[in-house]
């Protein structure tokens, strides 16, 4: 069953979750859902990618399955692996309080080999579910190649094979979000069984709009000062840009401070809601015009 009725309900969905999507984004996870196909979302960090996953999932009331990427996981990680030491238990027990016979061994190994020693991770845990399910892979672009082939088996039958259980198959198709930050290229083989999307950071108008959602009861004049100071450290070149996140975390640092008006000594005073690295903060400073306090 479709998650989404037509573009406009994602959108009006979307937004009541305090995410606010353009016609384009809103379109294409219409698709993604109708389609049935996995969804992926590229652009630089901070953009909102991995919270239109969680986005989807509230505004329709499904789950959430996260498998966060990072160099270095493996299939065990992603998919399932035996609980060898609860197996481990089980046959010292067996050793003490059963004959060694064959069929004792047999019967052991059926034993150890069942539901209750399986682990389920993020890629089988989403295919096992019985209700509506968003599986996020998230940062793809961190794993390893060997991972991407891992996923275009499970996103192209959306069934795995457990080999001492026999296959799985889903039974709700999930709602798969891919995201990645771009620093390596994808496979293209893994881009043809997705629709594409790229999320760059927002024009202000929308990022104004986000923020007031997100922090009601703050002055828009404020907001307004806090996305143009934002969009200007975005356009430095900086280590790491301010993310949507981050000037929402901002807004709602003024409100704690009490603060009616952005100057320059509150900028400088809470310039680690935005920029987390120390040469960020200097250049900021220098070519802001920021009065920096030593």
């Amino acid at each position: 069953m479709p998650l989404f009725e037509s573009i406009e309900d994602a959108r009006l969905r979307l937004a009541a979750t305090g995410y606010l999507v353009d016609d384009d984004l809103a379109t294409v996870v219409f698709l993604a859902d109708a389609l049935g196909k996995p969804l992926l979302l590229e652009g630089p960090a901070g953009t909102g990618k991995t919270e239109l996953a969680k986005a989807v999932a509230a505004a329709t009331g499904a789950s959430l399955v996260r498998l966060q990427c990072y160099e270095g996981l493996d299939e065990a990680r992603a998919l399932y692996e035996w609980n060898y030491r609860k197996q481990l238990l089980r046959i010292q027990a067996a050793q003490a309080n059963a004959s060694a016979d064959a069929d004792a061994w047999s019967d052991l190994h059926d034993d150890i080999f069942s539901e209750e020693f399986l682990l389920s991770r993020p890629l089988l845990t989403a295919i096992r579910q019985e209700g509506p399910t968003v599986l996020l892979v998230d940062e793809t672009d961190k794993a390893d190649v060997e991972v991407e082939g891992l996923l275009l088996e499970v996103l192209s039958d959306f069934q795995v094979t457990v080999p001492e259980l026999g296959t799985i198959v889903a039974t709700h198709r999930p709602f798969v979000v891919l995201t990645s930050n771009a620093t390596r290229e994808l496979s293209e083989a893994l881009k043809r069984r997705c629709l594409y999307a790229h999320v760059d950071y927002p024009d202000a108008a929308r990022e104004l709009a986000i923020v007031m959602s997100r922090v009601p009861g703050i002055a828009e004049s404020l907001v307004v000062e806090l996305v143009r100071v934002v969009r200007a450290m975005r356009g430095l070149d900086l280590r790491k840009g301010p993310s949507v996140a981050e000037t929402i975390d901002w807004a709602r640092a003024m409100q704690a401070l009490g603060v009616a008006e952005l100057t320059d000594a509150v900028v400088e005073q809470t310039l680690g809601v935005v920029l987390k690295h120390q040469q960020d903060r200097v250049k900021a400073r220098e070519q802001l015009g920021l009065n920096a306090r030593k």
